[in-house]
């Protein structure tokens, strides 16, 4: 069974009137997760709202009871693994365990560039999201003191409390699909791994090689939560087409509702789209190659009627 979450760009122009609105009918509608991306910034030009997701998840865990959340994901560029790690602890602890710490190392330059953050190269990039994962798991899962030496963090006979009410200890997610070290590092350490944009065939076998590294790093397969963002794009009708694509057609003044469909598929072939009963064929065809959760990507934050026909003519059936 292929569970459904929802996934928001924040930096989209996420204000707390969007967001309280937000949790309130994902929650209602059914679906297991809520998560966000964690930026400063849109990636393309200007400035947009966009609240700090660590407040909005204190928000979402006192306003829900049920819903899983987490970010999708927190650079360690710009996000300190020491705060990001007693965050996690507390969250969890607030929710009953529901948190869910999905960390990356950085990527998004002028965000780095406009605050004042070292984004550094490729190679700095990794070998700090290694150290970072290290610190974060001798934070959240073990009771005792932990001490660390590394090039950019260090721990002191370190401890945190309160501790998660999850016996493991906090869950760990860790997103990106790169070969010699996100995935190993996923493989060793992570809950849940997350990738994006990627067709079935492609997301089996990047699976089927994280299967092989997880053995190697002494767990199960089993052990490694397999997840998906993707964008869904759900429409009855043509006539509902065109809400479906808000977004894209702010971009693109005069555009036909299917014209947009067609550049966005042009651009990203593996968007999950059609009707209900098309949509669904797909996410099974997902959960045949090894997906266990899609996150649905939201670029339009006001959209919520597309969000409402997957719960009613989607997810039921999915369960």
């Amino acid at each position: 069974m292929v569970e459904l979450s929802v996934q928001i760009e924040m930096a989209a122009g996420l204000s707390w009137e969007r967001w309280k609105r937000i949790v309130a009918n994902v929650d209602r509608q059914g679906y297991r997760g809520l998560y966000c991306c964690d930026h400063f910034l849109p990636s393309g030009q200007g400035v947009t709202d966009s609240i700090d997701i660590y407040s909005a998840f204190t928000y979402l865990a006192d306003h829900s009871s049920r819903l899983e959340f987490g970010a999708l994901v927190s650079p360690v560029s710009f996000r300190d693994p020491i705060m990001l790690a007693r965050t996690a602890l507390t969250l969890d602890s607030l929710s009953g365990g529901r948190h869910i710490l999905g960390v990356g190392a950085g990527w998004m330059e002028r965000e780095h560039v406009m605050f004042g953050y070292d984004l550094g190269d490729k190679g700095t990039r990794m070998s700090r999201f290694v150290e970072a994962v290290k610190v974060i798991d001798l934070l959240v899962r073990h009771d005792e003191p932990v001490s660390f030496a590394g090039r950019f963090y260090h721990l002191n006979e370190a401890q945190m409390l309160p501790r998660s009410p999850r016996p493991e200890g906090a869950r760990l997610l860790i997103g990106g699909a790169g070969p010699t070290r996100t995935l190993p590092l996923a493989a060793r350490y992570a809950n849940v791994w997350n990738t994006g944009g990627r067709a079935p065939q492609q997301f089996a076998e990047t699976s089927a090689h994280l299967d092989e590294l997880v053995v190697k790093a002494g767990r199960q397969p089993s052990d490694l939560k397999r997840t998906l963002m993707q964008q869904v794009i759900c429409y009855r009708n043509e006539a509902e087409l065109g809400p479906r694509l808000g977004h894209l057609a702010a971009q693109n003044p005069g555009a036909t509702p299917r014209a947009l469909l067609e550049g966005l598929l042009s651009r990203s072939p593996s968007v999950i789209h059609g009707t209900p009963d098309q949509v669904l064929e797909q996410i099974r065809a997902y959960g045949q190659a090894g997906v266990q959760e899609i996150m649905i990507q939201r670029l339009d934050l006001d959209d919520l009627d597309g969000l409402q026909i997957i719960a009613e003519e989607v997810l039921p059936k999915l369960n």
